[in-house]
């Protein structure tokens, strides 16, 4: 039972993970590149520095950097496809529709607001030259905290959104009860942990940019991961037993 999602869910996560790096690619490799630049030249202001201590060489090119990209990310999809399948057997039965392409768009939102969206707001992408790289391991812990309590209150307002309609509570009741409930949960976790690291004097502009292409990369990958997996479902279902 769970084989075929998994295969769905893999192949469906492959093909959104290189629409996503093409989208890093064209939209946020460019800004990357920018960022670079200001580093060299911030660099180039301490030659003295530089010369006695000696310049670090670079372990991959840009060029090899950029080919890797569409790697990572395609590795990235299979990995987060499977997943996506084995979570989706476990939901299959509990969504409150019927259908394997909203259920499948349902769960793929899902995921997307818990994994990167809450977790984007309170600790917005940067470029790899921002931030000062002694503090690099407690970000990434207070990062992963952050998506691991995200998917815990997404996880509680399912099921209490589940529970408010076995009860045959009313919808607007039952929306406002499970989003404000949401909020606060939300709210807590961001006073709670730490605050995001200053970007320093590095241009805003250049920083936004780069945030929304990372925005618009994960929205390309957990969309297309949605339909791709909700199409392979579909299809499944016309050339094969629903018990299959």
């Amino acid at each position: 039972m769970i084989a075929p999602y998994l295969r769905r869910g893999m192949a469906a996560g492959l093909l959104a993970g290189l629409l996503a790096g093409l989208f890093a690619f064209v939209f946020g490799e460019p800004f990357v590149d920018q960022s670079i630049q200001i580093e060299e030249a911030a660099a180039a202001g301490h030659h003295e520095e530089v010369t006695s201590g000696g310049q670090e060489e670079e372990v991959f090119s840009r060029a090899t950097q950029k080919i890797g990209l569409f790697f990572i990310t395609g590795l990235f999809g299979v990995s987060v496809g499977g997943v996506f399948g084995i979570a989706y057997v476990y939901f299959r039965g509990h969504l409150a529709s019927k259908s394997e392409w909203n259920r499948s768009l349902s769960l793929a939102a899902a995921l997307f607001v818990g994994v990167f969206l809450i977790p984007f707001v309170k600790y917005p992408a940067n470029p790899p030259t921002v931030g000062d790289p002694t503090t690099i391991g407690d970000r990434i812990a207070s990062y992963l905290a952050m998506v691991v309590l995200s998917l815990l209150v997404v996880l509680a307002a399912w099921y209490a959104a589940r529970t408010l309609r076995t009860r045959e509570v009313g919808a607007p009741i039952r929306q406002l009860t499970v989003g404000l409930g949401g909020v606060v949960m939300v709210s807590v976790l961001f006073l709670a942990l730490p605050a995001a690291p200053d970007p320093g004097e590095f241009p805003s502009g250049l920083l936004w940019n780069f945030r929304l292409s990372s925005l618009g990369t994960q929205l390309v990958f957990w969309t297309g991961l949605g339909v791709g997996f909700g199409l392979l479902c579909e299809r499944a279902n016309r050339r094969e037993p629903f018990w299959s």
